[in-house]
């Protein structure tokens, strides 16, 4: 399988809210720094990580789930690539 269709298979654990699955994500994705056409996908991976640890859920997503942000979750959304 190519560099690139691994990825687009890892991309569901990527953009899960479980913590298990961000763990997993980050691991399926690091193989992949190898490639140039998929280097960058590790940095991402790790991104989506830091936010799930830190709220426990992408904080962008909570108007399109009806959730109500944190005031710290509404901070963090002003930052530019919040939303990614």
């Amino acid at each position: 399988m190519l560099p690139v269709e691994r990825m687009f298979v890892y991309l569901p654990f990527e953009h899960s809210e479980s913590m298990a699955d961000q763990d997993r994500s980050c691991a399926l994705f690091a193989p992949l720094n190898e490639f140039p056409e998929t280097s960058d996908a590790v940095e991402y991976s790790g991104k989506h990580r830091v936010i799930v640890k830190r709220f426990g859920r992408f904080p962008h997503r909570n108007a399109a789930f009806g959730r109500e942000s944190t005031p710290e979750e509404a901070e963090f959304l002003k930052q530019p690539g919040s939303g990614f």
